[in-house]
């Protein structure tokens, strides 16, 4: 895939940025859990890129508090620009996850999102010269489940198009934050039909398919989206691995990575850092499945889900797994 040349950033991010409280004394019910160690939440896909090498920027509100403080600086110690992320101006909080990790195969969430900052991200918020500035917009979903949010994240999206920025939809559905089924299908098949790469989970891409066509299988969805202009279709199946579609008509597999899990969730985040990575270093596309497969696995097996690891240590880990078990590269 080629990207515009001469550009201050390589990738923009709009979307969720949070705060993670994971339990310290774990593999219990979060009702018995006292001690947790907070961490930013949603938005890690800006971190992992920026420690592949990556220039990131954001689009996204958070509130004008401590919290607000507390994920601003983080960016800002991650080489993350910042300008574009606004403060909250009518006491939104910023959505806060308490996270329960049962056992290491049975993880869930509870969480805080009343009038929640990002949500109030709008349409003005989003400055051309700024999209200008990048190669590369990725659009998370949960940008898209409420307003102004949604018409924000359609702005932008619109504003990528025009000035030659790649699109990366990362589908990315939470069920709290959606009213029905029908609104999720719309914006979502909306940004899709817009995007070059689009990565979701089978289930996730039904969503986006509801109102259009149902029970699709991978090849069916993959070649309706780059039938529609994406370049790359990346489809998760979990524990099954994952599939990658590109837009010359090949398919390729990737199995997951075996490690021991501490908890459920956090692997979306790694997985799409590493393989953003390996497209914008033009790698081939079983090496992109290969670093997302890998950085998943790390990630899941940490109890914080924003400490992303650096190449080296992606490599590092897929070299040992290799010397353990063998090629992960599955039969496409």
């Amino acid at each position: 895939m080629d990207f515009a040349v001469d550009r201050e950033l390589d990738i923009i991010l709009l979307g969720r940025i949070a705060v993670d409280f994971n339990p310290v004394d774990y593999f219990q019910p979060l009702e018995e859990c006292t001690t947790f160690k907070k961490y930013v939440g949603p938005a890690n896909i800006a971190i992992g890129v920026s420690r592949h090498g990556l220039k990131a920027g954001f689009i996204a509100r958070v509130s004008d508090d401590q919290l607000g403080d507390y994920v601003t600086h983080v960016f800002e110690k991650e080489g993350i620009d910042v300008s574009n992320v606004l403060r909250c101006t009518q006491g939104e909080k910023i959505g806060l996850t308490f996270t329960e990790i049962l056992s290491r195969d049975e993880s869930s969430i509870l969480m805080y999102r009343n009038m929640a900052a990002d949500l109030q991200l709008g349409p003005e918020d989003v400055n051309e010269e700024y999209i200008k500035k990048s190669k590369s917009l990725l659009i998370s979903g949960t940008a898209l489940s409420q307003s102004p949010s949604r018409e924000a994240a359609l702005k932008a999206m619109y504003l990528a198009k025009r000035n030659n920025v790649r699109i990366i939809f990362d589908i990315d559905y939470r069920s709290y934050s959606w009213k029905n089924e029908d609104e999720i299908s719309i914006y979502y098949s909306i940004v899709a039909q817009n995007s070059d790469i689009i990565m979701g989970s089978r289930e996730e891409f039904n969503l986006a398919e509801r109102l259009i066509e149902q029970n699709r299988t991978d090849e069916q969805t993959a070649k309706a989206w780059i039938d529609s202009g994406a370049q790359i279709v990346v489809i998760k199946h979990g524990k099954s691995g994952s599939t990658a579609f590109t837009s010359d008509g090949n398919k390729f597999g990737i199995k997951p990575f075996p490690v021991e899990a501490l908890k459920g969730f956090g692997g979306g985040d790694g997985y799409a850092s590493a393989f953003i990575y390996g497209i914008f270093k033009g790698m081939d596309i079983e090496k992109c499945l290969e670093l997302g497969s890998a950085e998943a696995a790390m990630m899941v097996r940490e109890h914080s889900s924003s400490d992303l690891p650096t190449t080296k240590a992606v490599e590092d880990f897929i070299a040992e797994t290799k010397a353990k078990y063998g090629e992960m590269i599955a039969k496409a």
